[in-house]
């Protein structure tokens, strides 16, 4: 372990899922002297010996080395998942909006970068027994979120070959969930329309049982605690990230009362292709494809490295997720407001 008391902290996309999660946990940590924090728009949330910064990653004008001058650890959780229409505009975000910050830390001689990637840099896997971080990390290519966090693998690949002094950690978490992100993720992914109601167990009888549809959960927070731990650590490399057990259709079907039927990849994704075609959907059938293909992943690493261990189970971050949806649960950023539909 390094000692890294009165070290200031620079994250991106703070205010966010992730983002709160972090700031919060950093404000926290008494080896932490300060942070701040990067987001387009300025939170009304400001926690003890944090401060903000207004930053548009997409824009080029933007001195990023300034805002990391004098960092002991940039944490880069920026991302953007819309439009799903139009992945050049995501691509202008995540991609190059990710290089100007890796460029960016290197040039204001930060020593460590802790970048989220993601289980969706994966290839496709195995259902049936997890993979640790050795897994080919060239995502499903019809997907952008996986394209883009792919590519990212790549280009932090050659970004290390050049930046040896520099210490690069990549978090590669599955899905993450807490109650204050569910009125963002509807909104991401099910529409701003959706009623967070639905997520009651007596109006979901039955629940479709895809094929492939076996995916790993992790809350927030816990999430958030492994970027704690890798900013204080002297590790480098990839971490997967996940909590027990998987998530499959039995087993949602048994937390929600609801009894699970057999629907064909096909019909799923035509279904979903229709609803997306119409916009009526943010979620493109495109990142179906991909989640049906996901492998599930082996933590070993972070629990033996970082000391990491998660704190709520994946179904436990579940419940939460979906009692925040029926309250329309959020925070005090702009990602993360709340609001109840239906």
């Amino acid at each position: 372990m390094s000692s890294t008391a009165g070290s200031r902290i620079v994250v991106t996309g703070a205010t966010g899922n992730v983002g709160t999660s972090v700031v919060r946990l950093l404000a926290e940590d008494p080896r932490v002297e300060s942070v701040r924090g990067l987001a387009r728009r300025l939170p009304e949330w400001t926690p003890a010996k944090t401060e903000w910064s207004a930053v548009d990653l997409a824009d080029e004008r933007t001195d990023l080395a300034r805002e990391f001058e004098g960092a002991s650890a940039v944490v880069h959780l920026a991302w953007a998942f819309q439009p799903t229409h139009d992945p050049t505009v995501t691509w202008s975000t995540n991609v190059l909006g990710s290089i100007r910050v890796f460029e960016a830390a290197a040039a204001a001689g930060v020593p460590a970068l802790v970048h989220a990637s993601s289980v969706g840099a994966y290839s496709p896997g195995p259902k049936d027994r997890p993979v640790d971080e050795s897994w080919p990390t060239h995502g499903w290519p019809d997907a952008a979120y996986c394209r883009e966090k792919a590519y990212l693998e790549r280009t932090l690949d050659a970004f290390e070959r050049e930046h040896t002094e520099m210490r690069v950690v990549r978090m590669r978490p599955a899905f993450l969930f807490k109650r204050e992100s569910a009125s963002e993720q509807r909104r991401i992914f099910g529409g701003r329309f959706l009623p967070g109601p639905l997520a009651r167990p007596d109006l979901l009888p039955f629940l479709p049982d895809v094929p492939g549809l076996r995916v790993q959960a992790l809350h927030t927070d816990d999430a958030a605690e492994a970027y704690r731990l890798a900013v204080h650590a002297e590790v480098r490399g990839a971490f997967n990230l996940a909590a027990d057990p998987p998530l499959d259709a039995a087993l949602l079907g048994e937390m929600l009362g609801a009894r699970p039927f057999r629907l064909s990849r096909s019909a799923a994704r035509s279904a979903i292709a229709a609803a997306w075609g119409v916009r009526l959907l943010p979620a493109s059938p495109h990142l179906f494809d991909a989640v049906l293909r996901l492998p599930l992943m082996d933590s070993t690493r972070a629990r033996t490295e970082l000391g990491w261990e998660p704190r709520h189970t994946a179904t436990e971050a579940v419940e939460e997720l979906l009692e925040g949806l029926r309250q329309g649960a959020g925070a005090q950023t702009v990602p993360m407001r709340g609001r109840k539909v239906g």
